[in-house]
């Protein structure tokens, strides 16, 4: 048994600990903002390399611009989320993480659906996507319940 007593309580597991969620719906907000901000900065150059691109194919190169920022977000997921800190950039900087309740460590095909559960969510929900929050254990969201993920601190 994985058991540890804190100030009196016997946790089991860090997921356990209400004290985990804390602040995990604001930090999770502020780290998507992060995030996006540098996949922006990392879209510029793609963008450039896309448009030299489509000099040289006299514009045919250009089409892929359509599908240049989902390109670079999702390689992005895939190589921080799917990576060991289980993380991206933005999560680390919110001290928040990603965990699968089942123990497992989060791979970098979870981290893909997981993003694009969320931006599926918004295009049908919009923002509302985030008041699940508010109504569900451990803060979890619409995605994060499909999936059997729950955003953590990293501090607790």
């Amino acid at each position: 048994m994985n058991a540890r007593v804190l100030d009196g309580e016997i946790i089991t597991s860090r997921l356990d600990d209400v004290r985990a969620y804390d602040g995990v719906r604001t930090k999770r907000i502020l780290a998507f903002v992060v995030d996006y901000v540098i996949v922006a900065l990392l879209t510029i150059p793609f963008a450039i390399l896309v448009f030299f691109l489509g000099l040289l194919t006299l514009g045919l190169g250009w089409m892929l611009f359509g599908v240049l920022v989902p390109a670079v977000a999702i390689l992005y997921i895939w190589n921080t989320l799917g990576s060991a800190d289980q993380a991206t950039t933005g999560m680390k900087m919110m001290g928040i993480r990603l965990d699968r309740l089942d123990g497992r460590p989060i791979d970098g095909l979870t981290a893909v659906v997981h993003s694009v559960l969320f931006w599926a969510g918004n295009v049908i929900l919009s923002p509302l996507v985030l008041l699940v929050t508010l109504f569900s254990d451990r803060k979890r969201t619409l995605h994060d319940l499909l999936l059997g993920t729950v955003v953590s601190r990293t501090d607790r």
